[in-house]
């Protein structure tokens, strides 16, 4: 077989390479089109997405450095043409395999690639050595695949390395005119790591954003059902019970009946205000008033509340997580304990507080919190808590049920603030 057959042949195999990769990359484009329009009608973060990966396609065109070499083989101009044409066809096919390994992290780490990179290298000197001239580019192409597989703190000595390798045999065989082989065989190593480099990092970083977005989402859908749970479940078990109070007297005392009716437009009116202020994300409860409210709670609903409050002033912060367990805690007890007697405590010291209710119920109201498990009730709460540096433990007692929380004391500063940003804006 000729020369020029063989040259055809190769010729038709590129032509054949190059309808494949325009077909691939009209696929690519309808699929991140597709992906593009995905994200825009499911409002992704301000951005977009982040476009197809890179792949060894970038690096292909840079193989036309080494037409000099190939056109000296046409032009018969290279001794032993059979070793030239051998030694470029097995060049080309082991850029093409590393440039291809190199934009995958574990495939470039791999063994294979390695080795690869080795061969070409040797294989460049080989060449470089045997015929000089134009094949001495074979050394930039070389640096290309260098800096695109050699990444971190040996990309430096490598690259170094390399180009002093081909300024050495560049000046054996072409003079000083081997310092141009020397700086491009350099300047194509480091560039093109830099870039890939810098390509990988812009991608993860674009990642890292979507994943903190998603986060955020979902921590704010937890915020959101946690606030709707503690908000409906007090609201709605304080209207069962003064229902059933104002149906209770409506037969003996009219009066006292209107007046538990009057109760309940007032705690709807304001569980209105409340679930507007969970949806906007800025709700902040006060003790003093959650306590008032738990005293009126447990009065319609027949149990005598017994309140108790000690200690220097609460950080709204503070006030605001301790109002919530009071109203879980007297919200379980209203529905659940069947109790006569419900005692709310509040002792606090200038480093630490302690809320404790207790009812002398039959000791079920509810399931005790589990560690690392979310989503409603006093689980929900110990998640605030231990956010918050604090904790809360909630079981039956000797006679009835005891929810205790503690917290320590958060002044207010704006470090106190970012605490408990997670409820206030997810």
């Amino acid at each position: 077989m000729s020369v020029k057959h063989r040259v055809t042949c190769r010729m038709v195999e590129l032509r054949d390479a190059r309808r494949e990769w325009k077909a691939d990359r009209d696929v690519w484009k309808a699929q991140w089109r597709a992906r593009d329009k995905d994200a825009e009608n499911s409002g992704a973060p301000e951005g977009g997405p982040m476009g197809p990966p890179p792949n060894g396609f970038a690096l292909l065109p840079w193989l036309l450095m080494g037409l000099g070499a190939f056109s000296n083989l046409l032009q018969g101009k290279t001794a032993n043409p059979w070793i030239g044409g051998i030694g470029l066809f097995v060049f080309n096919s082991l850029y093409v395999s590393v440039v291809f390994q190199a934009f995958d992290k574990r495939r470039r780490e791999a063994r294979y690639t390695l080795l690869a990179l080795i061969a070409m290298g040797l294989l460049t000197c080989g060449l470089a050595i045997t015929y000089g001239g134009s094949w001495l580019m074979f050394f930039p192409l070389l640096g290309l695949a260098t800096g695109a597989v050699v990444r971190g703190r040996r990309l430096g000595q490598v690259g170094l390395g390399l180009s002093a390798l081909a300024g050495t045999i560049g000046g054996l065989k072409e003079g000083w005119d081997a310092l141009n082989i020397a700086y491009g065989t350099f300047l194509s190593t480091m560039v093109t790591a830099a870039i890939l480099s810098l390509a990988e990092a812009v991608r993860e970083l674009r990642a890292a954003r979507e994943e903190l977005a998603h986060r955020a989402v979902e921590q704010e859908r937890l915020r959101f059902s946690r606030d709707l749970h503690d908000l409906l479940g007090h609201t709605l078990s304080v209207i069962v019970v003064k229902s059933e109070a104002a149906r209770r007297l409506a037969h003996r005392d009219l009066d006292a009946a209107l007046t538990q009716v009057s109760d309940i437009e007032s705690v709807g009116r304001q569980a209105l205000t409340e679930i507007r202020e969970a949806v906007t994300g800025y709700r902040e409860g006060s003790l003093t008033t959650e306590l008032d409210r738990a005293r009126s709670a447990l009065v319609a609903a027949g149990i005598e509340p017994v309140v108790r409050q000690s200690g220097p002033p609460l950080a709204a912060q503070t006030e605001a997580l301790l109002g919530w367990v009071v109203r879980e805690a007297v919200t379980n007890a209203v529905r659940h304990s069947g109790a006569a007697r419900c005692e709310i405590s509040v002792d606090g010291t200038p480093e630490r507080v302690r809320l404790r209710v207790h009812d002398n119920g039959r000791g079920a109201a509810a399931e005790p919190p589990e560690p690392g498990i979310g989503g409603t009730g006093l689980r929900g709460l110990a998640e605030r808590l231990g956010a918050a540096g604090g904790s809360l433990e909630a079981g039956p007692a000797t006679r009835g049920y005891t929810v205790t929380a503690q917290l320590p004391v958060l002044s207010g500063s704006p470090e106190a603030d970012a605490m408990l940003e997670p409820e206030r804006a997810g």
